[in-house]
């Protein structure tokens, strides 16, 4: 029973480390780029152009300020005095 498990066991985990493996290559650190065609670099040139154009229709915002309607335009006025209490005679 043991080796039945074990064996099980081996066959199933051997068969995700095969899948990584199989597929599209991946492109490891240190390798050169792939030479791209001539469509894909008129795509990306166009992509581009498209990004740079709608970037230019975003309006220009002014700067947010949140607590304006919270601060006042004029200086706080000084505290008015107020009279100094009497002393207390009993």
């Amino acid at each position: 029973m043991r080796v039945i498990c074990a064996a099980a066991m081996i066959v199933l985990l051997s068969g995700h480390a095969f899948a990584q493996s199989q597929g599209e290559h991946m492109q490891q650190a240190g390798e050169a780029d792939k030479e791209k065609t001539h469509s894909q670099i008129e795509n990306e040139k166009a992509a581009k152009r498209a990004y740079e154009r709608s970037l230019g229709t975003i309006p220009d915002k002014a700067a947010a300020d949140p607590w304006g309607t919270v601060r006042h335009d004029a200086p706080p006025k000084a505290a008015a005095k107020a009279a100094p209490a009497k002393p207390r005679t009993n």
